[in-house]
């Protein structure tokens, strides 16, 4: 990524988070917010930390059970959960969390692995991710109906949205890995409607990547047909990483001290809010996520603790998440910088 576009995607991201917390605390007493933000229990705040964590390594646990099962060089599970925070941390300033899988796979192959190896890796935690999710979603809008209708309620469009932008990813990449040749036909296609338009330059290189990229992508299929009872790990800690992010909801709720709304009911809303906010082309969903979720729970958590709740939670799932992953890059990118002037040294 150049300096110029990562400083445009920062920038970004900046502006955007401070819309959004302007939004939020424009006329609102501040002093009260953070008073009610203090009567958060420490016991159910420890929790709701380890369940922030759990979901990024989570991410690195499932890369270090793939990775490991693909080649002899074995990864540490500590460099893999490095690899989930750095892809967390790119993906969170980025629009639609387009920016973490590249940075990723560029860690990955300076550490030695194979970028079609990483490639595979990268892709099926990708696809099961948001298979699992819309699996979810369905099983929400099927069977929780008739509430998720009530408490959503203009937001509920948003929902059936976000859904829908979810399955068409999963048949987008299921399409890569089941039919290349197709897709390459599609990319080839539009190419060439971009070139015609002026807009692209024909391109060789272009070509050769395209090429790389489906033939990678259809590695994993051939893979996965070997190692089912491995995919089918994936599936389960996918399941457990995304419920984790929903519980820790239930968990604030627990730790101002209020009763009345059942476990299920704060997961499954919570779950709501992040299926239709997930695709949303803006750096961490922001913005978006808050006003949801003012919405959402206004019926949940009651009199002054709907905002404090948001900023627990929301600060958990999301910015303290972002600040521990950026702590992570930054090492990296000293570490790297390092072996990097040793090596020029030495050579």
């Amino acid at each position: 990524m150049s300096v110029k576009k990562r400083v445009l995607e920062i920038a970004l991201f900046l502006l955007v988070m401070f819309l959004t917390f302007y939004a939020l605390f424009s006329g609102r007493d501040l002093g009260e917010i953070m008073r009610a933000v203090g009567q958060m229990s420490p016991l159910y705040l420890i929790p709701s930390v380890l369940l922030a964590v759990f979901y990024v390594c989570a991410e690195g646990f499932m890369i270090w059970y793939l990775l490991n099962a693909m080649r002899d060089k074995k990864n540490s599970l500590i460099r893999c959960f490095q690899y989930s925070f750095i892809g967390f941390f790119y993906s969170g300033i980025t629009p639609s969390a387009t920016g973490g899988q590249p940075v990723q796979l560029y860690y990955m192959n300076k550490d030695g692995n194979r970028v079609s190896d990483s490639t595979v890796v990268l892709m099926t935690v990708a696809v099961v991710y948001k298979f699992v999710l819309v699996v979810m979603g369905f099983g929400i809008l099927i069977f929780w109906n008739g509430p998720l209708r009530k408490e959503l309620n203009h937001y509920f469009p948003l929902y059936i949205l976000g859904l829908m932008l979810n399955v068409i990813l999963v048949i987008l990449i299921l399409g890569v890995m089941l039919f290349p040749k197709v897709i390459l036909r599609i990319a080839q296609f539009f190419e060439r409607l971009l070139i015609r338009m002026k807009i692209w330059k024909p391109s060789a290189k272009r070509e050769e990547k395209l090429h790389g990229f489906i033939d990678s992508y259809q590695q994993a299929v051939t893979w996965l047909t070997r190692h089912k009872g491995r995919l089918a790990g994936v599936v389960v800690v996918t399941f457990f990483q995304r419920c984790s992010l929903f519980v820790l909801t239930y968990m604030v709720y627990l730790g101002f001290g209020l009763e009345g709304a059942g476990a299920m009911k704060v997961i499954l809303l919570q779950a709501a809010v992040y299926i239709a906010v997930d695709m949303l082309p803006l750096p961490g969903a922001q913005g978006i996520t808050e006003l949801m979720y003012q919405a959402v729970f206004s019926q949940v958590f009651t009199g002054a603790y709907l905002i404090p709740s948001m900023l627990v939670s929301r600060g958990l799932n999301f910015y303290f998440l972002l600040i521990m992953s950026l702590g992570v890059v930054l090492v990296n990118r000293f570490v790297f910088e390092r072996r990097r002037k040793r090596v020029a040294a030495q050579g």
